[in-house]
């Protein structure tokens, strides 16, 4: 009896080691280390910081310049002609007679404006000296009148005889046209005087409120001053501040940006300060 009982002890010792290092076993599996037994919770792993998306840069927009705006067609110094009487553009000197030298417009009217002689000019002349002399009274240069305007041959004729009687034949080419070569005959010009008159046909008329008014902005109107003071050499007449010729808004404006005051020049034909016979 006694001998069993130490072999008794070992085994129950023995068990009791093996009972020990099992739960010892189940602690360390409970931590973890391996895989997960029935009944224990999935540890989760630890947050880890997600790698930012690589990114595509916006592109870059490249500036567009914008189209350059279209020049203007050049002038166009031949849409009218130079030598037929019934152009706007015609070109009269003492170089050019009309042709034919008893040329009448066809579409003269009577202006309904104050005159000193008949106020008779080409419809189109006609409608701008309207426009003109209302915009001179709005624009504080006072009124005006017409001094004279239309004249045919035939009265060109007398007009010339007088001058050639007043001043002798040198003078009078000076300051009046021969028949044939005078622009009024075109229907194209108007004399101009102010309102009350003073400084009729004279060359004071360019100092007038009128005169300073017309040599500045008949341009915008399509009138010209054909006969400035600095141009005798090439005009062959003398200052004449009240003696507009109508040639149209184009040509008076092209005229106007280029500085050009004479159709002689802007047109590239010779002076003409005398006639050729």
């Amino acid at each position: 009896m006694s001998s069993r009982r130490p072999r008794l002890r070992r085994a129950l010792s023995t068990g009791l080691a093996l009972g020990l290092v099992a739960v010892v076993l189940a602690g360390c599996t409970d931590a973890g280390d391996g895989a997960p037994g029935a009944g224990t919770a999935t540890p989760s792993s630890p947050p880890t910081s997600a790698s930012p998306a690589p990114t595509t840069p916006a592109p870059t927009e490249t500036p567009v310049a914008p189209a350059p705006e279209p020049a203007p067609p050049a002038f166009d110094s031949a849409a009218l002609s130079i030598d037929d009487p019934a152009s706007l553009w015609v070109v009269s000197d003492k170089l050019r007679p009309l042709d034919p030298v008893d040329y009448a417009p066809s579409d003269l009217v009577t202006l309904d404006v104050s005159a000193q002689n008949p106020p008779v000019l080409r419809r189109e002349a006609g409608d701008a000296l309207l426009a003109l002399f209302a915009a001179g009274q709005a624009e504080g240069a006072g009124p005006m009148t017409v001094q004279s305007a239309y004249r045919s041959y035939a009265t060109q004729v007398t007009v010339y005889a007088g001058w050639v009687q007043q001043l002798g034949q040198a003078q009078a080419d000076a300051q009046s046209a021969r028949p044939g070569y005078s622009e009024h005959q075109t229907g194209l010009v108007a004399d101009i005087s102010p309102l009350p008159l003073s400084c009729v046909l004279q060359a004071c008329f360019g100092d007038t409120p009128q005169g300073r008014w017309l040599a500045e902005n008949a341009w915008r109107f399509g009138w010209l001053l054909r006969y400035p003071a600095d141009k005798t050499p090439v005009t062959g007449f003398t200052y004449e501040p009240w003696h507009f010729r109508y040639v149209g808004v184009p040509l008076s404006t092209e005229m106007h940006a280029r500085g050009v005051t004479t159709l002689e020049e802007f047109f590239g034909l010779p002076a003409a300060p005398t006639y050729a016979g």
